[in-house]
């Protein structure tokens, strides 16, 4: 069976009329004779919709209980079992009733198309998934029902129900979209004309890329290769060079003529290699397309102008930009005799793409650095050897012989000078096929003695010889440059791999890639200097250390700063960016290595930009939760703090009451009610400017060694008599804390235990020995537990319990604004410790507080048995000193 034709109707807004082409388009085919059914539709209480509505076959929806209430949906199998040609099924968006076969109406229109069912339907621009975002930052509303992109691209055929802002303003103003009632509110707010100009602009946009690529398909499919110009596209040739930058700019002011339109930048990659480009440059020139709206895109090729056009015909391209040659005077008119530059081709097979050639600085310069040798400076330095000695040898040996002749002479200095070729590539090859040749002139050719050539037979052959040697040369010259640019490739090849490798499993990226940095180029130390405000001619000396790894000099003192200035060379740094300088100190880099050193440099300032968004995400989270924080503050204050403060405003009222007598006993009560409130009020402010310190990253911790014995006393001042044991092993170590902080954590862990486990005992002890199974960033702990055998946490909530204002299940009627949890995890983080919470065997909670050991305090040192500390002390009322921020914030 035939898949069904899916047609939508596309609108800027509500009200446009979607609903009603929809249900035009279903007469129309009715009338042509087409089974038509309406599978679902609204009127949305317009009369003009209803009226379309009649003399359509209606099947009626499913009404589905949801929340206590009935909603209307498409009855799914009822269509089907009706099976009519085309069904209407309207806002194809919708987020079906939970109970439905599928969760969303676009999957109930998908299994009506799979049965051969065509389909007409109806979304609204804001309903795309990616553009949700774009829509509510328009509009100021988000919304809930959304379908993927690609699922409304799939429709055979999408028509835009388009109407001016201005005309569906009118018609909301009518009273033909929303009821009297909504009209005004709906006019100021998303029908907006500014809304509904940016929607409709956006609705525009979107249809004309799904326009783009059915072009673009119906191009593919008939093989059309010229170019039609329905867009303004603009694609700009990058040789990898720093020119680059220039093009993209003009390419982009160029664009910025007309309305509308696409930058797209395109380096062409050579099979044989990639040793003329640059990494950071082709880096940089992707970051500049990208930033002013453009892609970037790479493409492969033998040829870089056709490659180029190729890439510029599948696109459609109108017009392209590539930059003047390089090339020097010399080279450019060589490449004119063997058919142009590559820009002088471009512009020869255009064809009908417009083509501009930007002049730049570089232009005529040459192509770039001189290429080094490839077959090493000892090995052509025993060429030159070899080419001054080895005809001489020959010499000899041809003297030896009683009937030379000029033939004889000429094969044997060639193969000579074919082994000077083989061994120091093509200058020694030349110099040897010279020397040769003089030789065997002096000697062989007539008048013998002097370098005059008589017979031009003679002088052919001597042309032969030096053509021929040059030829080999060249031959051996060449496959040794091939062969080392083959395995530099492989080697780079194999980094980039470990280096992709070592940055997708590393924590710390930066650092790790400056240690592959160090194994790769077999250097002593890489640095990574900040140069914003010292420039880069001396990073070492003046810059500020981002990362580093191995060994680095000590440029502090005197007589070690020259030496550590001297120990960079400029083949040894690579600018990453221009606050940003990547140094390597050791041995001196090959030229041959500095396009990987590059490559690294790319790289790292990939991982630096990475930082930087890390960074900035955790800031806008961190202004996210402070704006959140302050919400729940003024909602703590405006409702949990009038709690106390109305009891202490009451029992004041009375006690200053002159016309009521109180006995001495109601004095009391009414005293001890003021002091209770005010200790509660005293606790909740002293959270919230707590959660405040912790929230802003104020909190600073004075850490000291502190004995558990010394805390706990304090700590369970107020708590109910009999409601708390302590049960301390007797050689419980000192640990690293703030003694206020501490108190602080164990009286809200002990406090939330009497709250939620009414019934419970609760229980202060210490882990055997005092020690930790688990250590904190390798450093041995000690650890307390508080347990109660109350109603316990569910596992899944346990972090949420730990969020400020957070209450078990929610509830309003427990005292206090949900903090306490919340401040003791950030006082025991600060203290560099943490605060987990766990299951108590039987049921309830365990909370589990651990603390680095105090410097020194090992197994060894720990006394053997600790005098044992009375439960009467531990259990003594006194009241605690309170915590000062002072005392935490200042050494």
């Amino acid at each position: 069976m035939a898949r069904g034709t899916l047609r939508i109707f596309l609108g800027a807004a509500p009200g446009v009329g979607k609903t009603y082409e929809m249900l035009e388009e279903a007469h129309r085919l009715l009338k042509r004779g087409e089974d038509v059914v309406v599978a679902f539709a609204l009127d949305h209480g317009r009369g003009e919709t209803r009226a379309l509505m009649e003399g359509l076959e209606i099947i009626p929806p499913r009404r589905l209980p949801y929340r206590g209430t009935e909603f209307d949906e498409m009855d799914l199998d009822a269509v089907l079992r009706r099976a009519p040609a085309t069904a209407v099924v309207d806002e194809y968006a919708h987020s079906n009733v939970p109970g439905s076969r599928h969760a969303k109406r676009w999957e109930d229109v998908d299994e009506l198309l799979d049965a051969g069912i065509n389909v007409l339907s109806t979304v609204n621009i804001q309903h795309l998934a990616s553009l949700g975002d774009v829509v509510a930052s328009i509009t100021d509303v988000r919304q809930g029902e959304t379908v993927p992109d690609d699922v409304v691209r799939r429709a055979d055929q999408i028509d835009l129900v388009d109407i001016s802002p201005e005309l569906l303003r009118q018609r909301l103003g009518d009273g033909k979209i929303y009821a009297r009632e909504k009209i005004d509110a709906a006019l100021s707010n998303y029908f907006r004309l500014g809304n509904l100009t940016a929607l409709r602009e956006l609705a525009l946009l979107w249809l004309a890329d799904r326009v783009d690529e059915g072009l673009a398909r119906y191009r593919a499919e008939n093989d059309i290769q010229a170019t039609w110009p329905a867009r303004e596209r603009i694609v700009i040739g990058l040789t990898g060079g720093p020119e680059g930058e220039i093009l993209i700019r003009r390419g982009a002011r160029i664009l910025n003529r007309v309305n509308g339109g696409d930058l797209l930048a395109v380096h062409v990659r050579a099979a044989d290699g990639v040793a003329s480009e640059s990494p950071q440059a082709l880096e940089a020139q992707r970051r500049l397309i990208q930033d002013l709206g453009g892609s970037y895109h790479i493409v492969a090729g033998e040829d870089p102008a056709t490659a180029l056009l190729d890439f510029a015909r599948s696109v459609n391209a109108t017009q392209i930009v590539v930059g003047t040659s390089r090339h020097g005077k010399l080279a450019s008119v060589l490449g004119g005799l063997l058919g142009g530059g590559i820009g002088t081709r471009v512009v020869r097979e255009s064809g009908d793409i417009d083509v501009h050639m930007v002049s730049h600085p570089l232009s005529g310069r040459g192509a770039g650095p001189r290429r080094q040798r490839d077959l090493g400076r000892a090995r052509v330095a025993v060429g030159f050897v070899l080419a001054v000695l080895l005809p001489i040898l020959l010499q000899v040996l041809l003297a030896l012989n009683p009937e030379p002749n000029v033939a004889s002479a000429v094969l044997i200095q060639l193969t000579g000078a074919v082994t000077v070729a083989l061994i120091g590539g093509f200058w020694p090859a030349i110099l040897a096929a010279l020397w040769s040749s003089l030789l065997v002139n002096y000697f062989y050719t007539a008048p013998v003695g002097t370098l005059t050539i008589q017979d031009p037979q003679n002088v052919l052959a001597l042309l032969v010889f030096v053509g021929v040697s040059a030829a080999v040369a060249i031959v051996v010259d060449l496959s040794a440059r091939r062969s080392k640019e083959a395995a530099r490739a492989r080697a780079e090849a194999t980094t980039l791999a470990d280096l992709t490798r070592g940055t997708a499993t590393s924590e710390d990226t930066v650092t790790d890639l400056l240690q592959q940095a160090l194994d790769v180029f077999n250097m002593r130390g890489a640095a990574l200097y900040d140069v914003t405000d010292t420039g880069t001619r001396h990073p070492e000396k003046n810059g500020t250390i981002i990362a580093s790894a191995g060994e680095l000099p000590l440029p502090a003192a005197k007589d070690t700063a020259a030496s550590a200035v001297q120990e960079v060379r400029t083949e040894n740094s690579q600018q990453i960016d221009p606050s940003t300088t990547l140094v390597l100190y050791g041995r001196p880099l090959p030229a041959s290595q500095r396009r990987l050193l590059a490559v690294f440099g790319v790289h790292l300032a990939a991982q630096l930009e990475r930082r930087q968004l890390a960074a900035s995400r955790r800031e806008v989270l961190r202004l996210a939760e402070s704006n959140t924080m302050r919400t729940s503050i003024l909602r703590a204050v405006s409702h949990d703090l009038r709690t106390p403060l109305a009891g202490i405003k009451l029992a004041v009222g009375g006690l200053l009451q002159k016309s009521v007598r109180y006995t001495q006993e109601q004095e009391q009560e009414l005293l001890q009610t003021i002091d209770e409130c005010s200790d509660r009020l005293d606790l909740l402010v002293g959270n919230l400017l707590d959660m405040s310190r912790i929230a802003s990253d104020a909190v600073k911790p004075l850490l000291r060694p502190v004995r558990w014995t010394d805390v706990i006393p304090a700590a369970l001042h107020g708590t109910p008599a009999g409601r708390v044991r302590v049960d301390l092993p007797p050689n419980m170590p000192e640990i690293d804390a703030d003694p206020g902080m501490l108190e602080r954590v164990i009286a809200n862990i002990v406090e939330n235990a009497v709250k939620y486990a009414p019934g419970s005992d609760i229980v202060v002890v210490g882990a055997a020995g005092g020690l930790s199974n688990e250590t904190l960033a390798g450093h041995p702990a000690g650890e307390l537990r508080i347990i109660d055998h109350g109603r316990g946490v569910p596992a899944e909530s346990v972090l949420e319990m730990f969020r400020p204002f957070q209450r078990l299940d929610d509830i309003p009627q427990t005292t206090g604004v949900g903090l306490g949890l919340a401040v003791a995890k950030g006082f025991t983080e600060a203290m560099g410790g943490t605060l987990t919470a766990e299951q108590t065997p039987g049921g309830g909670l365990t909370m589990v507080i651990r603390l680095r050991l105090s410097t020194g305090a090992t197994r060894d040192d720990w006394p053997g048995q600790a005098p044992v500390v009375p439960q009467s002390f531990l259990t003594e009322r006194k009241r605690p000193l309170p915590l000062h921020p002072s005392r935490s914030e200042t050494p």
